[in-house]
């Protein structure tokens, strides 16, 4: 018997164009970019604005809190990353990091590690404890880079998903990919790492308007999850309940049952395209981000039922 997942709505904030979106993983936090060049923190328990500031004259279109040394890291189209202290607001480094647009940030577990992907086809590793030293660059694809993503079974192997088509799986120590998954017949817009047992998958989405599912291991497709009508935009798999989360330039969020396979749900939340998820361990929240806001969900588990898909209800809770 699955447990049944009601959503609860706990927040709506109308904005800009939100490109990314971060959850602390202490603080009561949603970390969003905006289209607009500005950073947002907001808290979600108050409701209320914590800081906003602006990062750049360009679309900041990937930021990430990095708790262990109080920092939120951002990449912009301008080429720039910049590094914040989050609670003083002192900027601790800024430097010309890319020679495009930079697409997507990825911070090591563990290490001082920051991996920044770009539309000048290069993922570059950056070392902070190294005065922010590019130690390697990695090379193969043929289109922009559209995210990087650390492996949780290897955190020194690493995937990129690339309008090529095609994701890369890569190790650190090479600048050359291990290997290449290739079946998305458009370009790849998005991935995300989860695991199954012992084995690491990959959920991967596209401009072809599918998600797919991957094996690692056998390097294989396993499922193609359709429904959406537009470019899948952002996925997330999440940390802590057995569903698949899908996003499209339809406005659509679609809500998978991670071992069937299943459309359990739909969101929508009438704020035209969906561009990013945030979700973390230790928390059954998910958050969104939109062309005109974010919104975050919290997952109910309620009680026993058949599946958690026919009886998952949706409730509105706070609108602010």
């Amino acid at each position: 018997m699955a447990p049944v997942l009601d959503i609860e709505k706990e927040l709506v904030q109308h904005s800009e164009r939100v490109k990314s979106v971060d959850l602390h993983p202490k603080e009561p936090w949603i970390l969003a970019s905006l289209y607009s060049g500005t950073l947002c923190i907001w808290n979600y328990h108050s409701q209320e604005l914590v800081k906003s500031f602006k990062v750049a004259e360009s679309p900041v279109r990937s930021a990430k809190f990095i708790p262990r040394k109080q920092w939120i890291v951002t990449g912009a189209d301008d080429k720039f990353i910049r590094v914040f202290d989050y609670d003083t607001m002192e900027k601790i480094a800024e430097f010309e990091a890319h020679t495009d647009f930079i697409r997507s940030v990825a911070i090591h577990p563990t290490l001082p590690y920051l991996l920044s992907a770009s539309d000048d086809l290069v993922i570059k590793l950056w070392d902070w404890e190294k005065g922010w030293e590019c130690t390697q660059m990695f090379k193969g694809h043929t289109h922009y880079v559209m995210q990087v993503a650390f492996s949780p079974k290897d955190t020194n192997t690493f995937a990129s998903a690339s309008l090529d088509g095609t994701i890369k799986v890569w190790n650190l120590s090479s600048s050359d990919p291990e290997f290449t998954l290739d079946g998305h017949s458009k370009g790849v817009n998005c991935i995300d790492y989860f695991m199954r047992g012992s084995k690491p998958y990959l959920v991967s989405g596209s401009d072809d308007h599918t998600a797919k599912v991957w094996d690692c291991e056998a390097k294989s497709c396993v499922q193609t999850l359709e429904g959406h009508t537009n470019n899948v935009s952002a996925v997330c798999v999440h940390p802590e309940l057995p569903i698949i989360i899908t996003g499209s330039e339809d406005g659509n969020v679609h809500i998978w049952d991670e071992a069937t396979y299943r459309l359990e749900n739909t969101l929508n939340y009438g704020l035209e395209r969906v561009w990013g998820f945030g979700c973390m361990k230790g928390s059954n929240r998910v958050v969104i981000g939109y062309d005109k806001g974010t919104v975050m969900v919290k997952f109910v588990s309620t009680h026993s039922g058949v599946s958690m898909g026919s009886l998952v209800k949706e409730k509105e809770k706070k609108e602010f």
